[in-house]
């Protein structure tokens, strides 16, 4: 039997959700775990992954619209297992499908004036992180339909780095800034802890997810390259929450950028000490297959249930995507050559007047808790029990409250 997909309920009190976008096109094949549609709700966007491998037929949800919890908007059918006949789709071309074939490439052109724009989910979702209008490109797809690659070359996301308004919120949001080898992904299944009316506007950094690695690769330069996508996107006042090497980065945006950085909450951050573990970087790096990844990534944590399922595989495939091993190797030997910090966050820090909470892990096996000694006396340090590399996966309940005291701390401290 098929297995059904459902819009499911992610708040106690959702009744009806907004369906997003599918990050695979009807037809094509789906792997349990992988990230495969995306609802919005009143708090927050949503990934949800994939309930079982197979074939994705019969799908019913467009993007846009609002549906009932539990309503059935696709099935995933197993190798060789008939389909139904399928949901008529209003915008989707009269194809079975169960067809393999495509339609043959049609020259680009823009779409009419009122008409629905013709995407694919990939390029809906990029569209919405880099504030693209999809109207204003020529789709390069089949029909003219726009394509990532549309979105990627287009002006305006070529202004900054990749980033993703996570939540919209009325009050200075919180920025926030992912650790090496990973991408603006890893605070989605954060946001149902964030504070109730603050915005969050997730990035990723220089040579990670969809965002090129330039040629300053030193801590400072990707500070730069962080304000210039605040300021792409109007940001003036933010507070920042970042991990491990993307902290290092947030302080040296703080201290280059006063103006702009309410506060300062940093999770297993990099810069406090001289060393970290150089064995995890390169086996990390050198993993080309999910059995050989999945030791290194539970390094990360003391509790290997708080890395999810899929995530090796999750990773696996934004390299190959992207082609983001070349660049990450490149930033781990220009900023943790052999297992050693070139950057010293302390100076940088002496020169912050915002309020800084560093919050380390006790069992950290990357970065080690000890550094917390090292932390300025302004800095408030936080060391959890039973916490690795993650605490705000390990954790995630204390450091959104920490971050959201330290974020009304630096809200306190401008009105002043």
């Amino acid at each position: 039997m098929p297995v059904e997909i459902v819009l499911p309920r992610v708040d106690m009190d959702m009744e009806r959700g907004k369906f997003s976008c599918w990050f695979v096109e009807e037809g094509a094949r789906v792997e349990k775990g992988l990230p495969l549609f995306e609802i919005e709700t009143d708090k927050a966007a949503m990934e949800v992954d994939a309930p079982a491998s197979g074939w994705l037929r019969e799908v019913s949800a467009n993007p846009g619209d609002v549906l009932p919890v539990g309503t059935v908007i696709a099935r995933i059918y197993a190798e060789g297992e008939a389909a139904a006949t399928p949901v008529a789709r209003p915008d989707a071309p009269a194809l079975s499908v169960m067809a393999e074939a495509r339609p043959p490439a049609a020259s680009p052109e823009a779409p009419a004036a009122g008409a629905r724009v013709r995407a694919t989910p990939a390029a809906r979702r990029l569209a919405r992180g880099a504030g693209v209008d999809l109207s204003a490109l020529c789709g390069s797809g089949p029909w003219g339909r726009v394509q990532a690659r549309d979105v990627l070359s287009s002006p305006r996301a070529a202004r900054g780095l990749h980033r993703e308004w996570l939540v919209r919120g009325e009050r200075a949001p919180l920025v926030l800034i992912h650790g090496f080898g990973a991408d603006l992904n890893v605070w989605r299944r954060w946001l149902d802890r964030l504070p109730a009316g603050r915005g969050a506007l997730a990035l990723d950094l220089p040579g990670h997810g969809r965002s090129p690695l330039g040629e300053r690769i030193e801590v400072d330069g990707f500070a730069d390259e962080v304000a210039a996508t605040l300021a792409a996107e109007g940001v003036g006042f933010a507070h920042v929450v970042a991990h491990s090497l993307g902290a290092a980065v947030a302080v040296a945006l703080a201290a280059r950028r006063p103006d702009l950085v309410g506060s300062l909450t940093l999770l297993a951050p990099v810069g406090f000490g001289p060393d970290v573990n150089g064995a995890f970087l390169a086996g990390f790096l050198a993993a080309s297959s999910p059995d050989a990844l999945r030791p290194w990534l539970a390094e990360l944590v003391e509790d290997a249930s708080a890395l999810g399922d899929g995530l090796a595989e999750r990773t696996l495939r934004l390299r190959r995507e992207r082609d983001l091993d070349p660049a990450q190797a490149r930033i781990a030997a220009a900023l943790l050559p052999g297992g050693a910090q070139v950057y010293d966050a302390r100076p940088a820090m002496d020169a912050c007047k915002v309020p800084i909470k560093a919050i380390f892990g006790r069992e950290d096996r990357i970065v080690p808790a000890a550094h917390v000694r090292n932390a300025p006396g302004h800095v408030a340090t936080h060391v959890l029990a039973g916490i690795g590399h993650m605490p705000h996966w390990e954790a995630r309940d204390l450091v959104a409250v920490l971050a959201a005291d330290n974020a009304a701390a630096g809200d306190a401290r401008a009105m002043r």
